[in-house]
């Protein structure tokens, strides 16, 4: 059984349907945990939901406020922090001749650019207790590209890139950074595709199924958990054998 007591974890983008269920999981696992997100009304549900987690609403595409950020989330911890899941992520989908420059800028900066800043200043503290580990959620199309998303596929592959240099230069300070992988995974963008579609994405999935947002954080789980120790500098694909790599 896993147990996350006594770790201080930050989750960004806990709003949505993976942060969601990372967030539940994790708080069941007893972790102390800082959710972040934009909205307001969700974040307020958190609260609700989750009297134990810290809310704190934070726009990671506000790069110059990321550091101090990071300060405020390590006073809240008492100077610990072990574990940054970094989730948060968006998306501006458009054929490469039609993209905009602010459609390819806005992804690249919080998908890549923020995720590398986070890691960044969450290093600097997680070097003083030679300790912590950081967890990236990335994405299938990083690896298999996707018609329509050059910016995002290039921003996930970016972070796997990024992921496995950090895991090489921090190796030995007990820092260990891994990715998460997600394909289809079920959320309120999937319920609207029509039946047929669905069915035909399935046909490209060995398990002819999307996944569920929990499919993704008990991975995810696993990785803050002692029992991911001597993991680092890995990619963990979760696409029910939509992809092998």
């Amino acid at each position: 059984m896993i147990d996350l007591k006594n770790l201080n974890i930050i989750i960004t983008g806990s709003t949505g349907g993976i942060g969601s269920s990372i967030l539940k999981i994790l708080d069941q696992l007893n972790a102390n945990i800082i959710a972040t997100g934009t909205n307001s009304e969700k974040l307020e549900n958190i609260s609700k939901t989750y009297p134990k987690v810290n809310v704190k609403k934070f726009d990671i595409s506000n790069h110059s406020s990321i550091e101090k950020f990071m300060d405020d989330c390590s006073e809240t911890f008492n100077g610990k922090l072990d574990i940054l899941i970094n989730n948060a992520g968006v998306t501006s989908d458009n054929l490469t001749i039609r993209m905009k420059d602010d459609e390819w800028n806005k992804v690249i900066n919080i998908n890549l650019t923020a995720t590398f800043m986070l890691c960044k200043f969450a290093i600097k503290k997680m070097l003083k207790n030679k300790n912590g580990k950081i967890i990236n959620i990335t994405s299938i199309v990083g690896h298999t590209g996707n018609i329509g998303q050059a910016n995002y596929a290039a921003s996930k592959a970016g972070v796997i890139g990024m992921s496995k240099t950090l895991a090489k230069e921090y190796g030995k300070k007990n820092i260990k950074i891994n990715c998460v992988s997600p394909g289809f995974i079920k959320s309120n963008m999937t319920d609207k595709i029509s039946e047929n579609i669905k069915k035909e994405m399935e046909q490209n999935i060995s398990l002819e199924r999307f996944g569920s947002p929990d499919d993704v954080a008990n991975v995810v789980a696993f990785l803050t958990s002692s029992l991911s120790d001597y993991i680092t500098g890995e990619t963990i694909h979760v696409n029910g054998g939509m992809y092998f790599s």
